[in-house]
């Protein structure tokens, strides 16, 4: 049996567009990231004359669904994903750990969330982001 080529996701980053087409500002602090994931409703189209009576399917649309990002809480006046959530729409770019390598993606922000603030553990905050449009894979140079 060959070895395994698995790799850890250290050195992956969170990064959310600027005003300049393509250029990323990288969040700090980026403790986990749960990129959106795929999945397809399907429509029944069963009819009177299905084979053997057995209900029939066809593909419907694809969901992106959401992406999950959690870091180290620092309280900043300026802090980008408070930024992030009061925008409507912005692009988004998950660096994988090679970083050749990126998912690049389109969403809203539906949640942004300051974890218990308590006297044993860091501060922490959690984005969420629904995706909107199709997530791509793209090469980074």
């Amino acid at each position: 049996m060959p070895a395994s080529n698995a790799t850890a996701g250290y050195g992956a980053r969170f990064g959310i567009e600027g005003p300049t087409t393509g250029v990323y500002t990288y969040v700090a602090e980026v403790t986990s990231i749960t990129p959106p994931g795929w999945t397809r409703d399907t429509i029944e189209v069963t009819n009177l004359e299905s084979p053997d009576k057995t209900k029939e399917y066809i593909a419907s649309l694809v969901d992106a669904g959401e992406a999950t990002i959690t870091v180290n809480y620092l309280p900043s006046a300026s802090d980008v994903l408070l930024a992030a959530f009061t925008a409507e729409k912005d692009k988004f770019r998950i660096l994988l750990p090679s970083g050749t390598l990126a998912l690049d993606f389109a969403g809203i922000v539906t949640g942004y969330e300051i974890g218990d603030l308590v006297g044993d553990d860091k501060m922490s905050a959690t984005l969420t982001i629904k995706a909107t449009g199709k997530p791509a894979f793209v090469a980074v140079p």
